[in-house]
């Protein structure tokens, strides 16, 4: 039955891998965030600073996010964006192993337990967060729920080594990691993985927005904007949560909220009981960020923001079978509900949607890439923008407001005048397209099915 798990695992990660991968082929990846990870793991590759040229600054600067760094291994052998769209799909796929054995060590019985692992894969946003971009968080999910199996199991070096890992990830982690340390200690009794978690989680949050993103960023950790009205910065941003509870009871209590709430916990609801919550201590940090951010994305299933939640419920889930108080007991028709969840949550009707609509300039687009034969500096849109990221410098014009960007910089222009994809400016395309036909700095060497591609005359 092991094998099977293994089977199982290796069959979702191959398909989440080719629905990813057929995103991207598709030109419906982005700058944000494929193309930006993508450039500065190739820079890494390279030796070279890893500065993204969309966001101005150095990696560590983002997200603090250090364990992106051993990816670059990967470019080594051949530099390509599908490499973080594989360890995407893999490591959230991994989650169905830990969350097997999981079951096992709660007492779930062997068919329940791989129900379990099923339960996890089909849960909507495992699929959905796949599809959206890549984000290095998605390589701490089975890590969460290995570390709790190594914290039951009383492994503490594999547990304060996956923790060490899960910080490095991403600097918003460590609120989740300090709220696991608190229900292990508490609730689970596991006074020196607990502590560590905890005291590890609160040092590297501080060590993270106050030291490290500062310094590489010039300027406050990433979405601090989202929470302008609680103040300006991290710090504040705290402190008002105490300070002025009156500016986030409106949010917390709202129609949205329980929207958010009935979207993350519907999936699983059969199995969640009164009694068996406290592994969803660990999520309040994420839950309280995603509730109170002005950025609606955040709220649903979407985008990766949900993603720390998930190891959690599907912990809680585990304690109500195994302890045979939830709604649902019997494996099949805990999978006919995992499965029905799946069906009404999960974004698979994008491909033949949303993710065709450049489907008409896709052969001349491709064509354009393939005149694009050295690393120098490029100008193009959002979607196009992960396909040309191998170089130091390349920027979208779809992010550029009204200002024209300075052209002596580029060496390239490549614009889809027909699908800029552009939400803040999207006659930007047009209108740079016609400027440059009435200038002499570039060559027009394509047009096809709107699609332009400039180059600068050598002198």
């Amino acid at each position: 039955m092991k094998i099977k798990i293994f089977n199982l695992s290796a069959v979702a990660a191959i398909l989440l891998f080719v629905c990813s991968s057929l995103r991207h082929s598709l030109f419906q990846s982005g700058a944000f965030d494929l193309g930006i990870y993508d450039q500065v793991v190739y820079l890494m590759s390279q030796g070279k600073p890893p500065i993204s040229s969309t966001l101005g600054f150095h990696h560590m600067g983002n997200h603090a996010a250090w364990a992106v760094y051993p990816l670059a291994l990967l470019y080594k052998i051949y530099p390509s964006a599908y490499w973080l769209l594989g360890v995407q799909a893999v490591s959230l796929a991994l989650g169905a192993i830990p969350t097997y054995y999981l079951g096992k060590q709660a007492g779930l019985k062997e068919n329940q337990a791989v129900t379990m692992s099923a339960v996890y894969l089909l849960y909507p946003l495992i699929f959905n967060a796949n599809l959206f971009e890549f984000h290095p968080e998605v390589m701490a999910i089975p890590v969460f729920l290995g570390v709790v199996l190594a914290a039951r199991l009383n492994k503490i070096f594999w547990f304060c080594a996956g923790t060490i890992f899960i910080l490095g990830c991403k600097a918003v982690l460590s609120l989740t990691v300090a709220a696991m340390g608190l229900w292990l200690l508490i609730c689970e009794k596991r006074r020196l993985c607990g502590v560590f978690a905890l005291i590890a989680g609160c040092a590297w949050f501080l060590i993270a927005t106050q030291v490290i993103i500062p310094n590489f960023s010039n300027g406050e950790a990433a979405a601090v904007e989202r929470y302008s009205y609680l103040g300006d910065s991290v710090l504040d941003i705290i402190a008002n949560l105490f300070l002025k509870p009156g500016l986030i009871l409106g949010k917390i209590f709202s129609l949205k909220t329980l929207e958010y709430l009935a979207l993350v916990i519907a999936p699983v609801i059969w199995g969640l009981r009164p009694k068996y919550l406290a592994p969803l201590i660990s999520v309040v940090p994420t839950l309280v960020i995603n509730i109170l951010s002005e950025k609606t994305t955040q709220r649903d299933l979407i985008h990766q923001y949900s993603l720390p939640i998930v190891p959690f419920l599907i912990l809680a889930v585990i304690s109500s079978l195994a302890a045979n108080k939830s709604w649902l007991r019997n494996p099949r028709s805990i999978f006919i509900w995992a499965l029905v969840g799946f069906l009404a949550l999960g974004k698979y009707g994008f491909f033949w949607s949303r993710y065709l609509r450049s489907i008409d300039t896709w052969q001349a687009t491709r064509q354009a890439i393939a005149k694009i034969e050295t690393k120098e500096a490029v100008l193009t849109t959002h979607s196009i923008a992960p396909h040309l990221s191998h170089r130091s410098n390349i920027k979208f014009v779809d992010d550029l407001s009204d200002a024209v960007p300075d052209l002596n910089q580029f060496k390239y222009i490549l614009l889809n005048v027909r699908h800029p994809d552009g939400t803040r400016n999207p006659e930007f395309a047009a209108n740079l397209v016609n400027q440059l036909q009435n200038k002499q700095l570039f060559k027009l060497v394509q047009e096809r099915d709107e699609v332009y591609l400039f180059v600068k005359k050598t002198d």
